[in-house]
């Protein structure tokens, strides 16, 4: 199901960066991309290719695969294990006329109960000598949200993004960033799979029964991102982000992060992460209601319940010397491991035997989790 895709959607962190006015460099990018945690299992590959047109075009192709088993603790709870695939395939160009650069893009994604389409268009500005940039994108997205057990269910979503952005270089060492976006996302916002739990009295004592989730039709959102980062005088950097965000649904969001690069020699690159993450329920979210149709809107969604993560990465980069490859100026090669924590607040573990424990007494469910990114980048 699409909510698996968290690989890309995972606490959405803001995307700040200096773009001045030259075209992207040519290049070929081949990766395998593998999440493994709390059940689930998701990897795949993934190509890019970038080529420019000129002085003033760049166009690219992106290619990307999912390859899904999940035995999650949602799955556990109500259903049986599953796997699936998405595949993904992505477009865009980039036209540059002097300092003014104007983006397209269009993405198609496709599995077995869920099918998404999205447009995108931006426009940046550099302004005093490429110092400033402003950035200002808008993107629509288009679902068809399906499910496998009724071939007979269909149902649309579309979602809209608006955001802006503002980058500054304050001194040769220093580069500080600012964005806003908002969000409005309309129709079947829920997972068609996912279940509610109730009190359901049985013979004098009190277990449990599941019925079906049941979502608002809208949903808005805001998020305000900041970036700074220094270049140290030995060729190493040093990144800060935090971002806030906040949603009709009553979630309030905020994320930290502090991440370190170094280089060594000409030809190694690591680098070191720690990110923070915490947010609120959202305000139809329990983790056991009180009985049947408690309210008109009812989740058990862990993402929609009060947690915290921490996550933990390291990288590193090699370049081969030239030549290593013929017919490409540069190659490098790239790992990069996250370790992620999750710790829910307010989610209990109903895997647990009901004999050894009352409903809603179960322990809180934690997670642990690794993604691992290994790629091969081609200059041509």
């Amino acid at each position: 199901m699409a909510a698996i895709r968290f690989l890309g959607l995972l606490m959405l962190c803001c995307s700040l960066g200096v773009q001045g006015n030259v075209l992207p460099d040519e290049r070929i990018d081949i990766m395998y991309h593998g999440y493994d945690g709390g059940g689930a299992s998701i990897d795949g590959p993934s190509i890019l290719v970038r080529k420019n047109l000129g002085n003033s075009f760049s166009i690219a192709a992106n290619y990307y695969v999912d390859m899904v088993s999940s035995a999650s603790i949602d799955v556990e709870a109500t259903a049986s294990p599953y796997s699936e695939e998405r595949t993904e395939y992505s477009f865009s160009t980039q036209y540059l006329h002097d300092r003014t650069s104007i983006n397209l893009g269009y993405t198609k994604s496709t599995e077995n109960d869920y099918d998404a389409t999205n447009y995108s268009f931006g426009v940046s500005q550099t302004f005093f000598g490429d110092l400033s940039t402003l950035s200002m994108g808008v993107s629509y997205g288009d679902d068809l949200v399906g499910q496998n057990t009724d071939p007979a269910f269909e149902e649309e979503l579309q979602r809209r993004r608006y955001n802006i952005s503002f980058t500054q270089i304050l001194t040769r060492s220093l580069i500080a960033a600012i964005s806003y976006e908002t969000a409005s996302d309309e129709g079947f916002l829920n997972n068609p799979y996912r279940s509610v739990r109730y009190l359901d009295p049985t013979n004098g004592s009190y277990s449990y029964s599941y019925q079906k989730e049941i979502y608002p039709g809208t949903r808005n959102s805001d998020a305000a991102g900041l970036r700074a980062i220094y270049y140290l005088p030995y060729r190493a950097a040093i990144r800060a982000d935090y971002r806030r965000y906040s949603d009709s649904w009553g979630i309030e969001a905020s994320n930290y992060e502090l991440r370190y690069t170094h280089p060594y020699s000409d030809q190694w690159l690591f680098e070191a992460k720690f990110r923070h993450y915490e947010q609120t329920a959202a305000n139809f979210y329990s983790d056991l209601f009180p009985y049947r149709d408690a309210q008109n809107f009812m989740a058990r969604d862990k993402e929609l319940s009060p947690f915290n993560s921490n996550t933990l990465g390291l990288g590193v980069s090699y370049t081969l010397a030239p030549g290593s490859i013929p017919f490409f100026e540069k190659t490098t090669i790239n790992l990069y491991w996250d370790r992620m924590r999750f710790d829910y607040e307010d989610f209990r573990d109903v895997r647990v035997s009901p004999n050894d424990y009352a409903p809603g007494q179960e322990p809180l469910y934690k997670l642990t989790a690794d993604v691992v990114r290994l790629y091969f980048s081609f200059w041509y």
